[in-house]
């Protein structure tokens, strides 16, 4: 059997968690043959990092508008879409159309319109889509659910879910591209997809019925306002102003950060670095959910971005008692500093309170690399010969179109203040 050829779209920062890969440590079964990307500049420096860091030739590279023109040229087997959220449907269901497969980064949409689209295409094509859930790999997390699955609590009712983004790693949302809804349906979609994605991962169900709260409360320049701040800014590199503002990011202060983005600023005016206190901003940073699911069980979740430790606390009650998972993650700049720290853990915990007996911990391996150890096994699975998975981590798109309906759901909630039924949402689907 051949090495599958792989393109990228989208050449960004989380474009490298990819690419390095197949460049570095999966070359005997994957092969990167080419670039699409709006901004030249960046596709550049991706190159130079291709060949300075991972010893690999520079690719082909193409502009977005040659997205077909490159598929038909290098006839790749698969695409992987990391480009902006709200162009990922965009890629999946063209690549899709012209005969390949797809790996996505989360979240696979933004709306439900685009996730129907996507479904038809699936049905139309008869390909297949790749969604990287790789929180799914982290050893705690395939502990919990080898832990309920086996029935040590029982039936599970209800799941209590609090993740906290720090002023690091919360912030950052706030900067950059994200801080648009229209580009990334919101932290409840664009993060949460992650959480949403490992409760029904977890248990093994779907969303049935959502209600939710969400509002700016921190970030933005009203609020800084009401507090107190009178000095603003509308970016921070070059800015004296930012200097000794703890969320002041300076592009110029980091080699990827600079190569990526300010030097390829010139192409498409994009800024990396806006002040999270300024106008424009029309996401939320202050959520609380509340979730019932097929099988009954009721899920309180919240999200907080402004917060001074970064991690996540979570608790399963079920009808022979609880399980508690308690998790402190690295701090990180997306692009700006080593990747091996994205969600990496730096103290977790999991206790078993049975119903009538004493509790006790339970061992987890310890997982090496970011997002909790989970992105190593999840690159082998794309990219590698995985094992038989019996955990079934490796998800789909309907996997992918069911944690993000949980925040689109989220989404429209906080704007009627009603609570929405998720197969509203879904009506007309074929899931096959």
């Amino acid at each position: 059997m051949g090495k599958k050829r792989y393109v990228q779209v989208g050449i960004g920062g989380r474009a490298s968690f990819f690419y390095g890969a197949i460049a570095q440590t999966y070359r005997e079964t994957s092969e990167l043959v080419a670039f699409c990307d709006v901004n030249q500049t960046r596709m550049d420096y991706a190159n130079k990092l291709l060949t300075e860091t991972y010893g690999h030739p520079p690719v082909h590279t193409y502009k977005a508008e040659q997205f077909d023109e490159m598929i038909m040229k290098e006839k790749p087997d698969i695409v992987i879409v990391t480009s902006v959220d709200r162009t990922h449907h965009k890629y999946i269901i063209r690549a899709m159309e012209l005969g390949c497969d797809v790996i996505t980064e989360k979240p696979m949409t933004v709306d439900v319109e685009k996730s129907k689209e996507i479904f038809d295409a699936v049905e139309r094509t008869k390909r297949n889509i790749r969604v990287s859930f790789n929180y799914r790999y982290a050893p705690h997390h395939t502990k919990a659910r080898e832990l309920i699955a086996s029935g040590v609590i029982g039936e599970v009712y209800s799941i209590h879910f609090e993740w906290l983004l720090n002023t690091q790693h919360g912030a950052d949302y706030f900067r950059r591209w994200h801080r648009d809804k229209r580009n990334s349906g919101g932290l409840l979609v664009h993060k949460s997809t992650h959480h949403f994605d490992l409760v029904n991962f977890w248990i093994n169900s779907e969303p049935e019925t959502v209600f939710a709260f969400g509002d700016l409360m921190y970030y933005g320049r009203e609020n800084a306002e009401n507090r107190g701040v009178t000095s603003f800014y509308q970016r921070s590199t070059g800015n004296a102003a930012a200097k000794e503002d703890p969320f002041g990011l300076q592009l110029d202060s980091s080699e990827g950060l600079k190569g990526m983005y300010l030097n390829a600023e010139h192409e498409d005016g994009y800024l990396r670095d806006q002040s999270v206190f300024g106008d424009g901003i029309n996401i939320e940073d202050t959520m609380g959910v509340i979730v019932r699911y097929k099988n009954k069980a009721i899920l309180t979740y919240s999200l907080n971005a402004y917060m001074p430790w970064e991690g996540y606390r979570i608790a399963f009650n079920g009808s022979k008692g609880r399980i508690e998972m308690n998790v402190v993650e690295m701090s990180y700049v997306n692009s700006g500093g080593d990747k091996a720290l994205e969600g990496a853990v730096k103290g977790r915990n999991i206790t078993v309170f049975p119903m009538f007996e004493a509790p006790y911990s339970v061992e987890v391996e310890e997982g090496v690399g970011g997002h909790g150890g989970g992105d190593p096994v999840l690159l082998n699975d794309l990219f590698g010969t995985p094992a038989e998975d019996i955990y079934n981590r490796a998800a789909n798109h309907i996997d992918g179109a069911m944690s993000i309906m949980t925040g689109i759901a989220a989404n429209q909630s906080i704007r009627t203040g009603e609570s929405v039924k998720v197969a509203d949402l879904m009506k007309d689907v074929n899931r096959r």
